[in-house]
């Protein structure tokens, strides 16, 4: 970052940032990058909306300072949905009626790409404990963690 400009990549592609690196990375995906998937929700850290996998793990877009993705990676809903994993998962999630309203969905899913990544045949109280960052005002979390475990079942050998 000598030159004051922040390079990652995003869901694969090269990003150059020349703004100020106080900004929130929530605001950025958003606003600069039309990340549209990323949601704010509470904008502190509590509700999981605007979830995001940071160098493959789960963080909370509103929570982080552009000045601190120099040379990371990041993947939102958008590039997770181009992959075979991402497809799984979304199909999963339709498939077990876990979709609801669908604000919170982007970051579900993101969180069980993590929950996946890191237990590809995750217990129920594994998934629960993997998405309980994220939260869901509809119905509650028993599609959603049946989604999970349809993806893990239907999706074996991806993650």
């Amino acid at each position: 970052m000598k030159d004051g400009k922040i390079r990652f990549t995003l869901n694969g592609r090269d990003v150059v940032y020349e703004d100020s690196p106080l900004r929130r990375l929530l605001d950025v995906l958003r606003e600069d990058l039309g990340e549209t998937g990323v949601k704010e929700g509470c904008g502190e850290g509590e509700c999981g909306a605007c979830s995001i996998l940071l160098n493959g793990k789960l963080v909370n877009s509103c929570m982080i300072a552009m000045g601190t993705i120099h040379e990371k990676e990041l993947m939102t809903i958008e590039g997770l949905r181009e992959t075979e994993q991402g497809k799984c998962i979304i199909d999963a999630f339709a498939d077990a009626g876990a979709v609801q309203c669908g604000f919170c969905i982007p970051g579900m899913v993101m969180a069980a790409q993590s929950v996946l990544q890191d237990a590809p045949r995750p217990s129920e109280e594994e998934i629960r404990k993997g998405i309980s960052g994220n939260l869901c005002r509809c119905t509650g979390y028993d599609q959603i963690v049946q989604a999970v475990q349809m993806a893990s079942e239907k999706g074996a050998g991806l993650w």
